[in-house]
């Protein structure tokens, strides 16, 4: 792995160049983070901060950092997922210096936790003052660790990883017990101190933190980028709908129309999906356990099923849920020769994958990166896209940049928001909180003349009788777009 001077590891810096191309196209595409840039870099609004970001190591997420660093932060990065980097992306963010990156396409388990390791370490410093979240990854490496220290602290025990059966959570544990054998006794207790915030970026990663929030144990403020409307509604629909196909037609150039395609999931993720599917001529069937979403699925015409009823005939499965344990190997064992499983959903955990390479007989071929055909001893296979994580950035680029400039606007204004209050009561440790709705239409605000949209402008009598501003917010924060 190249280490450059510029203390990062990455892959191929060799592809900056390209990765720079790449850059300069998608910040055309990206009009969200422009007018950011446009807005508060004179003013460098981020001077001072550092910042630590664990999300996808992808151009749009390049945009992302070089927003910020112009805003004035310094950064560290990591990508969230195995699969997910693009190495030129990473290869231009280093050769330009405006963030350290520890990141590249294909890393092994104990590789990616040791690049969060080291997105989160930052030299004589106690660690991040705000944190960039995607999946939650990070905010758990930092939590874990600072248990683990006070357990120390009283019984001098150290985490044993062993005791653990997920392969994810024992390099959890090694990291933290590796630093505490180093001396590090301290680090990951300093490390929450100094942290004035984190802002995530996913519907599995604001799940996890409310768990945390409940129970009490989250230890720093956080803000909830996903449910911002102009990142759930455009990020988890319109992006899946345009990166799920390209992912599955990358991987395996197969015909969609025609075929039976299951999207397991009918939430903001699922619903992009279908639409996808049945664009492209797919006969689509829809599982749920939500009684609402399985009549919305319904009413746009899809058949509502349990897995069990179409395992047998159906062509592709995709999970996006959010949930664990969705498709397990009994299921795939099941499903029709050459079957193609991926997964757009959370992370890792949708498809049981330990399951099926455990499955008694299995045999597997690696078809080309990220494409692998598990036979089963009947002789039938199943064609897995990406290992069962995120089919779409391990099989494809992810989403396009124009909706991630959505997403991503909301993130830098998360970050400029935690950094502006970081020594005000606006917001409490331990506590999830949404950004206003004005930011939010600020956003959507932002990319609606590169579509050359017109707005309508209310009367002053127009806005009394429905209760707003003539500026807005022009709904509720009840409503649901």
């Amino acid at each position: 792995m190249e280490e450059s001077k510029f203390e990062s590891e990455i892959k191929f810096p060799e592809q900056h160049e390209f990765g720079r191309k790449e850059l300069d196209i998608a910040e055309i595409e990206m009009p969200g983070l422009m007018g950011i840039r446009e807005e508060f870099g004179p003013k460098q609004v981020l001077k001072g901060a550092k910042i630590s970001g664990s999300l996808h190591m992808t151009i749009q997420t390049g945009a992302l950092i070089e927003t910020l660093h112009a805003l004035g932060a310094e950064l560290r990065w990591a990508s969230c997922n195995i699969y997910s980097t693009q190495d030129h992306a990473a290869a231009a963010i280093v050769k330009k210096q405006t963030s350290k990156v520890f990141a590249w396409k294909g890393e092994t388990l104990e590789e990616y936790w040791n690049c969060t390791n080291k997105m989160l370490t930052w030299p004589d410093y106690p660690g991040p003052d705000i944190l960039v979240d995607d999946g939650g990854d990070a905010t758990l490496l930092i939590h874990e660790g600072v248990k683990a220290e006070h357990h120390f602290a009283k019984t001098g025990e150290l985490p044993d990883p062993s005791k653990f059966d997920n392969l994810e959570f024992q390099q959890v544990m090694r990291i933290i017990k590796e630093g505490l054998q180093g001396g590090l006794t301290q680090k990951w207790t300093k490390m929450a101190a100094n942290l004035k915030g984190v802002s995530e970026e996913t519907t599995t990663g604001v799940h996890r933190l409310n768990q945390m929030s409940a129970k009490g144990e989250l230890l720093v403020k956080c803000i909830n980028v996903n449910d911002c409307v102009t990142k759930s509604k455009f990020d988890n629909v319109y992006g899946c709908r345009h990166s799920l196909p390209d992912g599955i037609m990358r991987a395996t150039d197969v015909m969609i129309a025609g075929k039976q395609v299951v999207i397991l999931g009918y939430g903001d993720v699922g619903k992009g999906c279908a639409a996808a599917m049945k664009a492209c001529g797919a006969r689509v069937v829809v599982t749920e356990c939500d009684p609402i979403c399985a009549l919305q699925a319904c009413m746009e015409g899809f058949d509502v099923k349990r897995l069990e009823s179409v395992v047998s005939t159906a062509d592709i499965f995709v999970t996006s849920t959010g949930n664990k344990g969705i498709i397990m190997a009994h299921h795939m064992a099941q499903m029709k020769n050459n079957a193609i499983v991926g997964n757009i959903g959370h992370f890792d955990n949708e498809i049981d994958m330990a399951g099926l390479e455990a499955y008694p007989g299995i045999s597997r071929t690696e078809i080309k990166a990220q494409v692998d055909r598990y036979v089963f001893p009947d002789g039938h296979g199943v064609i897995i896209l990406a290992q069962g994580r995120l089919l779409n950035l391990g099989c494809a680029t992810g989403h396009p940049s124009f909706v991630m400039s959505c997403s991503f606007a909301n993130q830098a204004l998360a970050q400029i928001d935690l950094w502006e209050n970081r020594d005000t009561n606006k917001y409490e440790n331990g506590k999830v909180y949404k950004l206003p709705k004005e930011l939010d239409e600020k956003v959507a605000r932002l990319h609606l003349p590169a579509l050359n949209a017109e707005l309508t402008e209310l009367s002053q009598e127009q806005a009394d009788y429905i209760d707003v501003k003539v500026e807005g917010p022009f709904k509720h924060e009840e409503y649901r777009y």
